[in-house]
């Protein structure tokens, strides 16, 4: 297998090099570059994150899930 840069315009790949190739050969393209990917949203970003900061009566939410895990009877 031989990797051969190429440009894509016009919709069509065009080879770099000289590429030697008989008529109707198949070839496979990988795509490497295009669109950089985007990273995963923080969770700091979410607009319910620290909702309830300014709580008193919920220090965490560990403590939070803890009480309404009690049972109440």
């Amino acid at each position: 297998m031989k990797r051969i840069a190429a440009k894509y315009e016009d919709g069509v790949f065009k080879p770099q090099e000289d590429v030697r190739l008989a008529n109707g050969t198949k070839v496979e393209v990988h795509v490497s570059g295009g669109e950089p990917r985007r990273q995963p949203k923080s969770v700091r970003e979410f607009a319910a994150f620290g909702m309830w900061a300014d709580r008193d009566d919920i220090p965490d939410g560990v403590t939070y899930e803890d009480r309404m895990r009690q049972p109440r009877y």
